[in-house]
C-alpha cells in the first residue's frame, strides 16, 4: 500500500520571510467549499469578520460575535490543506486588556486549529500584540482603514489623503512590527503612504485598497467574484457569479413552473 504524502501547511515564519520577495496571495473565505478552491492558490486565507456583512447582512463588522468567527473558522480549516489560516478577532474580544485578548485568541486557536489571529489597531494595540506573541499566539496586525472603528472614523474613508497624517500611520506600522506582528494588513490608504509604510518596516505588508507596492494583496472573495451587493471602488471584479446564480435560479424556476423539472434523468429509482 502506497504511503500517502502529507501536505504541509504554509507557516507563519514562511509568510514573514516573504518580505520583499514573491508577492503574497491572499483572499477571505468563510466556508469549507470556497476555502477548498482558494486553498489551491492562496498563501494564507483570512476568515475575516467581514463575514458579518457579506454573509449575515450586517451593516458593519461591529456586531460579529466571537462564536460566529469560531464556527466559520472551523469550516475553513476543515476545507483546506496547505494555506495558513488566519482568523479575525472580532470587535470587543481583545480591546479591553491583553489578558482578555489572550483568552479569546487562545479560544479561537484551540477551537478552530487556525495558524494565527488578526486584530485591528496600530500603536494602541502594540502592548496587546507583544503580550500575545510572547505567549505563543501569532498575530497579523491591521492598520489604516480599520472597519471595526468605522463609527469613530465616520465611515469607510480612505486614509492618508492629508500628508500631515502620514507620520501617525507609519508610526502605527512600526509599533506593530516592533511588538512582534508577523505581517500587517494595510487597508484603504493612498498609494504614496502605502509605499512609505512598506519601506519602513521589516514585516510583510498586505494591501487591500492600498498599493501594488505592498508585499502582498488580499480581497474579500465575494467582492472579486461579483457576489456582493456593493463593491468597493478599488476592487477589480474577476467574475460575475451573482449574475450567473440569478440566471440559474430563474432557469430552475421556469422549469418548475412549466412542469419540465426534474425530468427523467433526475429521478431516484
Amino acid at each position: 500500500m502506497s504511503k500517502q504524502t502529507q501536505i504541509r501547511r504554509i507557516t507563519v515564519p514562511q509568510i514573514a520571510a516573504r518580505k520583499g520577495g514573491d508577492p503574497i496571495v491572499s483572499l477571505t473565505s468563510y466556508h469549507a467549499h470556497t476555502a477548498a478552491i482558494v486553498d489551491k492558490v492562496a498563501d494564507f486565507i483570512l476568515v475575516g469578520d467581514s463575514l458579518g456583512m457579506v454573509m449575515h447582512g450586517m451593516n458593519s463588522t461591529v456586531g460579529v460575535p466571537l462564536d460566529l468567527m469560531i464556527m466559520h473558522g472551523r469550516a475553513v480549516v476543515r476545507g483546506t490543506e496547505r494555506a495558513l489560516i488566519v482568523v479575525d478577532m472580532p470587535f470587543g474580544s481583545y480591546e479591553e486588556s491583553p489578558n482578555m485578548a489572550f483568552r479569546n485568541a487562545a479560544k479561537i486557536m484551540k477551537e478552530t486549529q487556525c495558524g494565527a489571529v488578526k486584530l485591528e489597531g496600530g500603536a494602541r494595540m502594540a502592548e496587546t500584540i507583544r503580550f500575545l506573541t510572547e505567549r505563543g499566539v501569532p498575530v497579523m496586525a491591521h492598520i489604516g482603514l480599520t472597519p471595526q472603528s468605522s463609527h469613530v472614523m465616520g465611515g469607510f474613508k480612505t486614509q492618508g489623503r492629508e500628508e500631515e497624517t502620514w507620520d501617525a500611520h507609519i508610526a502605527d506600522a512600526k509599533a506593530v512590527a516592533e511588538a512582534g506582528a508577523f505581517a500587517v494588513v494595510v487597508e484603504g490608504v493612498v498609494e504614496p503612504l502605502a509605499v512609505k509604510i512598506t519601506r519602513a518596516i521589516d514585516i510583510p505588508t498586505i494591501g487591500i485598497g492600498a498599493s501594488a507596492a505592498c508585499d502582498g494583496q488580499i480581497l474579500v472573495l465575494e467582492d472579486m467574484l461579483g457576489l456582493s451587493p456593493w463593491t468597493p471602488k478599488f476592487v477589480k471584479v474577476y467574475g460575475r457569479l451573482g449574475d450567473m446564480i440569478e440566471d440559474a435560479v430563474r432557469a430552475y424556476a421556469d422549469e418548475v413552473k412549466s412542469r419540465a423539472f426534474p425530468g427523467e434523468d433526475h429521478v431516484y429509482r
